[in-house]
């Protein structure tokens, strides 16, 4: 992270750990700003998927959920 914007992060982190909502985080540069500002036991999901979570956001099927539900739709 540039120096110059921790101070947005910083108030992003605190924002999401005080907040009562269910927070869900992913990628690498936000997981690396959860950790250091120690709020990891206050979001509500971690993903280390990477790339797949986002996509998974993004509304994107990806190959192994299809196959599931094939797999569950008989």
């Amino acid at each position: 992270e540039f120096d110059q914007f921790a101070g947005g992060t910083k108030t992003i982190a605190a924002a999401i750990a005080e907040s009562p909502a269910f927070s869900i985080a992913g990628g690498g540069d936000t997981l690396a700003a959860i950790a250091k500002y120690g709020i990891e036991d206050k979001v509500g999901y971690i993903s280390t998927g990477g790339g797949a979570f986002l996509e998974v956001l993004e509304g994107k099927t990806l190959p192994a959920f299809e196959i599931l539900q094939q797999r569950a739709n008989g």
